[in-house]
């Protein structure tokens, strides 16, 4: 009989209502939003699991799960199709007429321990799906083995200005945590937790079901899982991440990470073919570029069609930009449609969104304003009348 036993198992939280991206997310979940012309934010970490020799990953979903249930499928897109491991999506247990909603990051793994026991895994890898990067777990995990550590936590060096908004590890010389603040006023150092963990599980078992006896907990692994084992004297490790990382959990933080791909020095590159990022992707036609178009410093996908101009922008898979519309510093989702004369600067155009002739959305600006950028949004499936107005930081739609 083939064995089931992994040395690590994956378990991505991607059940996130994403309130903070407004009308992008009023029908989906926010690790299904599209990302850089024809990913979702959900490719990232699937893809990072797979690069990194890890086979058999949970994708917990809870908030509008169907397309993103839809979109994995059977994970054949990342070679996740397996007889022993492969992808699972994994919605909250249902117990008899009635289910239970996730009630928090921890409690979301613990309606999984009998997902993760049938692999009886050493380690086990937990994930968010809202972030854009590029991380080899194995590393992780390698670092994890030979700290002989009971928790290894991502940390990324923010400034002391941004630390406030994170989760702060404070760490002895040789890594070790000996102290956790979330979002601390007078933070002591600047080491954010990515809300990557590796645990090993026999130790993680033990915690998840002591939380989940204890009535007052939020059930989160930054509130509750990690201060309990400090606080009982377990070894927890940070382990340094230095490359390409966002959250895109905001309007701004979308925008700027869509951009991101247009700025060589970024960090961000999706044409590594050394770390490939898989997406599962339907056949559309070859793009086409109108003669009297113009395009500079853009990400044109299949199947668009370019009759005016775009500049610094991101097009995605099947949309169409007719003549004399002008896009520039924005991000047009699948299938949108941008009529003749056109004006879209700093803007969202959700999918399949309909934007009529001689409309403006948004403007152009010089920069952002306490940390964020003035995005103007107009939410999918939306038909914008000619002549339409979206103002800066405007949001429409839902």
């Amino acid at each position: 009989m083939l064995s089931t036993k992994k040395e690590c198992v994956a378990m991505l939280l991607a059940g996130g209502q994403g309130t903070r991206l407004g009308v992008l997310t009023k029908n989906v979940a926010k690790p299904a939003v599209p990302f850089g012309g024809k990913y979702r934010i959900i490719d990232f970490p699937i893809s990072n699991t797979i690069n990194s020799g890890i086979d058999t990953i949970g994708v917990l979903t809870q908030y509008q799960p169907f397309e993103l249930n839809q979109y994995i499928g059977n994970g054949q897109p990342w070679d996740l199709d397996r007889l022993n491991g492969g992808a699972f999506v994994l919605p909250p247990y249902q117990r008899g007429k009635s289910g239970e909603w996730y009630k928090g990051t921890a409690n979301a793994i613990y309606q999984n321990i009998n997902f993760i026991d049938r692999y009886d895994p050493e380690y086990v890898l937990i994930l968010s799906g809202d972030h854009i990067y590029k991380m080899d777990y194995a590393e992780m995990l390698a670092a994890h083995k030979k700290n002989k550590a009971d928790c290894t936590i991502a940390v990324l060096e923010v400034s002391l200005e941004e630390a406030s908004r994170f989760g702060i590890m404070n760490t002895n010389p040789d890594g070790s945590v000996y102290e956790f603040e979330e979002k601390p006023k007078h933070p002591k150092s600047t080491k954010a937790s990515m809300g990557i963990y590796v645990f090993t599980w026999s130790k993680l078992r033990d915690y998840l079901i002591r939380d989940e006896e204890d009535k007052d907990s939020a059930n989160d692994f930054g509130k509750n899982i990690i201060p309990n084992m400090l606080a009982d004297g377990q070894k927890l490790f940070a382990y340094d991440f230095s490359g390409y990382w966002k959250d895109v959990g905001t309007i701004s933080s979308l925008w700027e990470a869509n951009m991101d791909l247009l700025n060589p020095k970024s960090g961000l590159e999706i044409n590594d073919r050394n770390w490939k990022i898989y997406a599962r992707n339907t056949a559309l036609p070859p793009q086409y570029i109108g003669d009297e178009a113009v395009i500079t410093d853009s990400i044109i996908s299949e199947g668009c069609s370019i009759r005016g101009n775009v500049a610094k922008s991101v097009i995605y898979q099947g949309a169409l930009i007719k003549k004399g519309a002008e896009v520039r510093d924005s991000i047009i989702m699948p299938g949108a449609y941008i009529g003749e004369n056109a004006r879209v600067s700093h803007a969202i155009v959700g999918w399949n969104t309909v934007v009529g002739k001689n409309c403006v959305i948004g403007a152009p600006q010089e920069g952002p304003v306490a940390g964020e950028w003035k995005i103007a949004v107009v939410g999918p499936e939306m038909e914008l009348e000619k002549n339409s107005v979206v103002r800066e930081g405007e949001m429409i739609g839902g």
